[in-house]
């Protein structure tokens, strides 16, 4: 006997044994449209690298391996509708009542599952069933249990209140309730078997028990006149092997010869009971620890005084915006540092579509771009999002342009390679993608980057897609109504110490430049001024 497959069930899934219930309930992730099909396939998508995105989904999941939750970050929702329903649902997770009584439930579902699996790997036949039996009772109760918290908490996402009109329907099903009278029953049967072992040289006898007595009483009464204070305990436990050992079986073969009738009854509830797990109940225990990653991660920048959000998400309106956002990834590692993190907002009105970002190199142009998409696509899976208040687009397809390291297995140039990618993206963007591109075409002469810039945004226009770019040409953030010109800025007083913080305002490359030349005595009138001495002398240049 195998133990079941507990998490390889899709959410979909009717209940075991083509059981049909009075609820009906789909998935606790994706409402009513089920999960996609070979969902557990889904690869992490081309752009995450660039977005930081791995580093955020590996530290989301991190020692949740069991539970194979990547594939839920992989797979960006289709409809603002199921989003919601998952913003819902974390809702009323924030209930750390609530929280607590479904992490007790996916605690006593893991030790039913270790229970099958220490019977899968059983060599013994009654004591691979003991195992399994014991299974089926731990899972009785924590599905009892779990249905009894959720009609109790006062829930307000739909997705867990038909769950839990699920369970309460379940439970009072006829098979549930006979599969617990009969768990019970021969839980019962088995602990009322009694034997007796005579043991004589190597030879092991058992017999039914029959009120032999009990000579232990009288050794400890006997012993007892002799007693002379208290004596010094010299008791010690005897060590338990994990597994039934070669003795220990055959006894228990002997007892199951002794008791056929009990024993039958095991080997047949064994049989019939194979696949007791509910398959919707299973993948409920894996999946909502989707739910829980999130809400643990956001806790773990509360200390910072970063905040999140539950966004506004529409298909339809590209006017967005986001206040104190931040990147995740970058936060993180900030914080263990013990560094400060400097949040920015943004915003796109009416016709608004691109975010032209330039200003001085490590100035937190690139951060900013990756926060912009970060806070997309994981509003697309129904994530909490970075920010303190957003409104947030949900796009068919997120696309990346990021500057690539030179292959020099490649035959293509480096600039080669980027229009060609620039060329894919544009080929398969619609009105209802976005793009974040970074400092592009840097291989190439300033006037050909100019050049080549203007014919992508030429393409970016005209497509309606909403886009960030980050460059270093001033003249993009100037094309017309659809582009927006945000900064990076540095300290008015130090323009070598960059403030992170990137702002709404026309590109000042120039005047970037000129507080440089102005720090370092080498502005036009100093210059003219240091050369007019020279001409009468020796001077320090």
């Amino acid at each position: 006997m195998s133990p079941p497959t507990i998490f390889g069930t899709r959410p979909e899934q009717p209940a075991q044994n083509g059981r049909a219930l009075a609820v009906v309930f789909r998935s606790i992730l994706f409402g009513d449209a089920g999960a996609p099909a070979e969902i557990d396939q889904q690869k992490a998508p081309d752009f995450f690298t660039d977005l930081n995105l791995e580093q955020i989904v590996d530290s989301m999941t991190t020692g949740r391996d069991e539970y194979n939750l990547k594939p839920f970050f992989y797979t960006p929702l289709t409809d603002v509708h199921t989003v919601n329903y998952r913003y819902d649902v974390l809702r009323d997770l924030e209930d750390s009542d609530l929280l607590c009584q479904i992490g007790s439930f996916a605690r006593v579902m893991r030790t039913m599952r270790n229970h099958l699996t220490r019977a899968g790997k059983a060599y013994y036949r009654y004591e691979k069933e003991s195992w399994f039996v014991d299974a089926v009772e731990i899972y009785l109760a924590a599905v009892r249990d779990l249905s009894r918290d959720l009609t109790l908490a006062g829930l307000s996402s739909r997705g867990l209140r038909s769950f839990g009109e699920y369970l309460e329907d379940y439970t009072a099903s006829a098979d549930f309730v006979s599969l617990a009278r009969e768990t019970e029953a021969l839980k019962s049967e088995l602990a009322a078997i009694r034997y007796s072992l005579r043991i004589v040289g190597k030879r092991i006898h058992v017999s039914k028990y029959d009120s032999e007595p009990d000579y232990g009483a009288d050794v400890l009464a006997t012993f007892e006149k002799f007693k002379q204070g208290a004596a010094k305990e010299y008791r010690f436990e005897f060590r338990t092997a994990a597994e039934m050992n070669h003795v220990e079986a055959a006894v228990l073969d002997l007892v199951a010869r002794l008791y056929p009738d009990v024993f039958s009854t095991l080997d047949e509830y064994c049989r019939r009971h194979a696949t007791f797990v509910d398959g919707l109940i299973a993948t409920f225990d894996r999946v909502v620890q989707f739910y829980i990653a999130c809400l643990e991660y956001k806790e773990r920048f509360k200390s910072a005084g970063l905040q999140f959000c539950y966004p506004k998400v529409s298909a339809q309106s590209k006017a967005v915006h986001g206040a104190d956002v931040f990147d995740l990834a970058l936060a993180r590692r900030l914080i263990a540092e013990g560094t400060a993190v400097v949040t920015n907002e943004f915003h796109l009105r009416n016709r608004e579509r691109i975010l032209i970002v330039s200003g001085p190199n490590q100035g937190g142009k690139t951060t900013f771009a990756r926060t912009f998409g970060q806070l997309h696509y994981l509003a697309s899976i129904g994530c909490p999002v970075p920010a303190r208040d957003a409104a947030l687009f949900l796009s068919d397809r997120l696309f990346t342009h990021f500057e690539r390291e030179e292959d020099i297995q490649n035959l293509s140039s480096k600039l080669e390679d980027e229009l060609l990618r620039i060329h894919q993206v544009l080929e398969q963007a619609t009105p209802r993608s976005i793009l974040i591109m970074n400092e592009s075409f840097l291989s190439t002469t300033l006037e050909d980057a100019l050049f080549l810039s203007k014919q992508v945004m030429d393409r970016i226009i005209a497509l309606d897609i909403i886009c960030v770019s980050v460059t270093f040409l001033d003249e993009l953030a100037s094309l017309g109504e659809t582009t927006v010109s945000m900064v990076s800025t540095v300290d008015p007083q130090d323009p070598a110490l960059r403030t992170f913080r990137i702002v709404r305002r026309p590109a000042d490359g120039l005047a970037y430049a000129a507080a440089i030349a102005e720090k370092h005595n080498l502005t036009y009138e100093k210059i003219k001024g240091r050369i007019a001495k020279a001409a009468k002398g020796p001077v320090a240049l």
